[in-house]
């Protein structure tokens, strides 16, 4: 208990090769997956993680079938409005990172809403990214960092990685030290790029509706079984 991350993210894939074994439509694949999001919630505050990020629709997923589309639209609102007052409950703080603005107006209040609700909780914080890309947002970072230079309030010199970091859009929360991708593809597809230099990546071939409390915990004991280095020998962390 005392190697746990503090901070998890999760890719949760694999609702839609869910719901083709069984023989239902996609969207059948994504309402579950919220069931497999509630079980993890419910392990992570459990366990004693603080942090928890899940990627649940990337700016990439706007180019899917326009029915897919407004379904997961329709289910993120509802599934908010429903979750809430039970997260509010638990002492769970939501926050939602991406760009927000693409989301349908109703969407955009719906997430307003919670984040106001929740703001003041001091459990577990649960970020949702939502029309999310890394790429985007290192684009916005760089831009917001820029307008620093060009107004003169900071020097092109003390351009660090600490800047960049405070310009992200998880600049209130540590980095994650644990990646978990489910459904057996082995890529982070353009999640939280600058933040996962050192995490500890992990992918399983369970599909995301099917992933529950026993898998965290697998994931968990994997991690804890790595030596994390960062860039040191194995002597000098032991040494240390």
């Amino acid at each position: 208990m005392e190697r746990l991350p503090k901070h998890i993210a999760i890719i949760m894939d694999g609702n839609g090769r869910w719901a083709k074994e069984q023989g239902q439509d996609r969207l059948f694949g994504h309402y579950h997956g919220v069931i497999s999001v509630r079980k993890v919630v419910e392990a992570a505050t459990e366990i004693g993680i603080e942090y928890l990020t899940l990627y649940a629709f990337s700016t990439e997923n706007w180019d899917r079938p326009q029915a897919e589309v407004s379904g997961l639209m329709t289910l993120f609102v509802d599934t908010i409005a429903k979750e809430v007052p039970d997260l509010h409950k638990n002492n769970i703080k939501l926050h939602f990172i991406g760009n927000l603005d693409m989301l349908p107006k109703e969407a955009q209040e719906a997430l307003s809403n919670a984040m106001e609700i929740t703001a003041q909780n001091t459990g577990l914080t649960l970020i949702i990214a939502l029309s999310y890309s890394s790429r985007w947002e290192l684009v916005e970072a760089t831009k917001r960092i820029a307008q620093k230079v060009l107004n003169g309030s900071l020097d092109m010199e003390h351009i660090t990685e600490a800047e960049i970091s405070e310009n992200l859009t998880t600049s209130e929360f540590p980095d994650p030290e644990l990646m978990i991708r489910t459904s057996g593809e082995c890529r982070i597809s353009n999640f939280l790029l600058y933040q996962l230099a050192y995490a500890e990546l992990y992918f399983t071939d369970t599909l995301w509706p099917a992933f529950g409390k026993e898998d965290l915990i697998k994931a968990l004991s994997e991690y804890q079984s790595r030596e994390r280095r960062f860039g040191k020998t194995s002597e000098q962390i032991h040494t240390d």
